[in-house]
C-alpha cells in the first residue's frame, strides 16, 4: 500500500514531548517499509485543500494520523482527523469525536461518571466544589497532555489549590482542575480494537524519596536527567501475579472502549488504591507510538514486533 505518514508541524526547537512526534513518524515510517509498503511523511496543515493536495500527491492508500498537536496545543488536536474524515479517506486512530471527548479530561471524568465507571473526585473553579481543604489533590490541565505541568508541586491540599491552578493558568495558559490524588500503583493499558488489551505495564517508582509524590510527571516522562525519569520502571507481570486485579482492570478497559466508542488503538491510565481499588485517571486515543513507548512495549510482550504492531494498526483502519 501507500501509505501518508502524518504528524504534527514541529519547528527545530520544540521541547521534547514535541519532537517525539518525529522520532515515531520515521519509526512508523521505517516499520512500514519493512512490511513491504511505500510512505511518505508530511507535516499537517490545518488547511482542508491543502490536505486534500498532499494525500493526492502521496496517492496515499492510508494516512498513519500521528497529529497529537495543532498551533502548539493538544486541545486541537481533533481537526486532523476531522478534516481526514471529511475527505473521506481511511485513517488510523481515533475520530475526533474520540480526541474531542477525551482531551477534555472533565468531559471525559463526567463520561465514565454516567457509565457507573470509577474516577478520582474532581473540582473545578470557580466555587471549587466538593473541594475538601485537608484532602491531597493532583492540579491537572484540563485540555492538554504530555503532563504539561506536571511537578511535584502539583500536588498539594485542598486549601492550595486554588493558587496552584491560577498559577499554572498564567504559566501555560488554559483551564486547570483539581482531582483527587491517589497514593496507589499506576497502570498504563495499551489497547487495539476488538478490544484486544494487551498485556498490562504497572509503572513502578524504585527508590522513590518519601516525601516525593508519586506521580509520573513531565520529568518521568521528557526529562532524561531527572531522577523521575531514571528511576521510574515499566513492570510487566500483573496477570501471573495477581489475576483478581488484572480481571478488575481488563474489564474496565472493555467498558471503557464501550464507553466511548473507541477504535484503532487506545491507552488508559489507572491508579489502584491502597485498597486494591482501581480508578481510571484518562483515555489517551493515539498515544505515542515510538518504539520505546508504552504501546510498543506491551506489543512485545504480547510477541507482536513493532513492524507488526503498525501494519495491523493501518490493516485495522481499512476494516
Amino acid at each position: 500500500m501507500k501509505i501518508l505518514v502524518l504528524h504534527s508541524d514541529v519547528p527545530a526547537d520544540a521541547p521534547p514531548e514535541d519532537q517525539d512526534t518525529l522520532i515515531a513518524a520515521e519509526a512508523v515510517s521505517n516499520a512500514l517499509v519493512a512490511r513491504g509498503h511505500e510512505t511518505q511523511c508530511a507535516a499537517y496543515k490545518p488547511d482542508l485543500d491543502a490536505l486534500k493536495q498532499t494525500i493526492a500527491r502521496a496517492r496515499a492508500d492510508v494516512v498513519f494520523n500521528l497529529v497529537e498537536g495543532v498551533f502548539g496545543s493538544g486541545l486541537y488536536s481533533a481537526l486532523a482527523p476531522a478534516m481526514l474524515g471529511r475527505l473521506g479517506v481511511a485513517y488510523t486512530g481515533g475520530t475526533a469525536a474520540h480526541f474531542l471527548a477525551t482531551t477534555d479530561k472533565l468531559f471525559a471524568k463526567s463520561v465514565l461518571r454516567a457509565a457507573g465507571l470509577p474516577t478520582p473526585d474532581w473540582s473545578v473553579p470557580p466555587a471549587w466544589p466538593g473541594l475538601d481543604a485537608d484532602r491531597r489533590y493532583i492540579v491537572k490541565a484540563a485540555d492538554e497532555d504530555a503532563s504539561v505541568g506536571l511537578d511535584d508541586a502539583a500536588v498539594v491540599l485542598g486549601r492550595d489549590v486554588p493558587a496552584r491552578a491560577d498559577d499554572c493558568a498564567r504559566r501555560f495558559g488554559g483551564r486547570w482542575f483539581a482531582e483527587a490524588y491517589v497514593d496507589g500503583r499506576e497502570f498504563n493499558i495499551a489497547i487495539m480494537s476488538g478490544p484486544r488489551i494487551f498485556p498490562m505495564a504497572e509503572l513502578r517508582f524504585v527508590d522513590w524519596p518519601a516525601d516525593k509524590p508519586r506521580i509520573v510527571g513531565y520529568d518521568a516522562k521528557w526529562t532524561e536527567q531527572s531522577l523521575a525519569y531514571n528511576f521510574t520502571a515499566r513492570h510487566f507481570g500483573v496477570e501471573q501475579d495477581e489475576p483478581a486485579l488484572a480481571a478488575r482492570l481488563a474489564d474496565l478497559c472493555r467498558r471503557v472502549w464501550q464507553a466511548f466508542g473507541l477504535r484503532g488503538y487506545a491507552r488508559i491510565d489507572f491508579r489502584v488504591t491502597k485498597g486494591g481499588e482501581p480508578l481510571i485517571l484518562e483515555i489517551n486515543p493515539n498515544p505515542g507510538i515510538a518504539p520505546d513507548a508504552g504501546m510498543a512495549a506491551a506489543a512485545a510482550q504480547a510477541g507482536l514486533s513493532y513492524e507488526a504492531l503498525i501494519e495491523a494498526i493501518v490493516l485495522e483502519a481499512l476494516r
